[in-house]
């Protein structure tokens, strides 16, 4: 199972392992359990774009490629697509790589999150340029 892509776009922002509690019922990485650690790559990647607090107000196309095997290094890449008045747009790549040294990693979900840049009020603010 190989990536028609050959590497990450972006920068690395979060890297861990799959764990065999974050499995479902056919034994792969729970998908929500994904989607959890692409948010927690994405805030990372807001807080540098908007210098501050930002929360998220929206994910768009989730796009699940293969699923993640158990004991798996996950690594979720993130680049800034677009930059609002108050609001970034971050594309997250998450990239595994099997057990096995020898494996390239392969790409098996992408998607958007949107967040929003708030004061201490948690009122929206601007993003700096």
């Amino acid at each position: 199972m190989s990536s028609s892509e050959s590497k990450p776009l972006g920068e690395l922002a979060l890297q861990t392992l799959a764990m065999p509690k974050d499995t479902n019922a056919n034994g792969d990485i729970f998908g929500g359990w994904l989607v959890s650690q692409m948010d927690l790559a994405a805030g990372i990647a807001s807080k540098k774009a908007t210098r501050g607090r930002s929360v998220t107000v929206a994910i768009q196309n989730v796009h699940f490629i293969s699923p993640v095997q158990v004991g798996a290094t996950v690594s979720c890449y993130t680049e800034v697509v677009k930059k609002g008045k108050t609001s970034v747009h971050i594309n997250v790549e998450v990239w595994s790589s099997a057990i096995s040294i020898d494996e390239l990693p392969n790409k098996m979900a992408q998607g958007l999150f949107v967040f929003v840049a708030i004061d201490e009020q948690g009122k929206p603010r601007p993003v700096p340029k």
